[in-house]
């Protein structure tokens, strides 16, 4: 099973794109109803202290693994491989991130998502970040199907 971000052409997202070698490049897989994502971060990434993940790559963590899941999702409603026949995009209409925990850098991070609203244009998701087992942030995003001539 190949990654969400891995079918889909032409994505140069910091965050989620195959295609930006300096970006994140996450990927996020199906598990069951939810999605999962594991990613390791790296020590650039970190907070004032060093020992913990900044505030904004965990936000981006959880907007490109919820818009992702959102864009899979659209796929799966169609009967449609993801990438196959006209591609489906999603932009971020709203992302709403609550930190609980400092995440440590020096551990993977797990992102599990799940739909909990679907329709043809918005999808809200909500979203939990864990390292180590603990819950140290989670987030909602409400993801908006764009139309193709947004990749213009």
């Amino acid at each position: 099973m190949s990654a969400f971000q891995d079918s889909v052409p032409d994505n140069h997202c910091y965050g989620c794109g195959p295609e930006n070698p300096k970006g994140m490049q996450i990927k996020s897989f199906w598990d069951g109803e939810e999605s999962v994502c594991t990613y390791l971060p790296k020590p650039e990434q970190c907070a004032g202290p060093i020992q913990y993940v900044y505030g904004g790559t965990i936000a981006s963590l959880i907007d490109c693994h919820c818009v992702n899941t959102a864009m899979a999702n659209h796929y799966r409603r169609e009967g449609r491989e993801i990438g196959a026949g006209e591609q489906i995009w999603c932009v971020t209409g709203r992302l709403t991130v609550n930190y609980l925990a400092p995440t440590p850098i020096d551990a993977p991070i797990e992102l599990r998502a799940r739909i909990v609203e679907a329709g043809d244009k918005k999808t809200v998701l909500t979203c939990d970040l864990s390292s180590g087992g603990e819950t140290t942030a989670t987030g909602e995003v409400i993801a908006i199907r764009v139309p193709p001539a947004w990749r213009e």
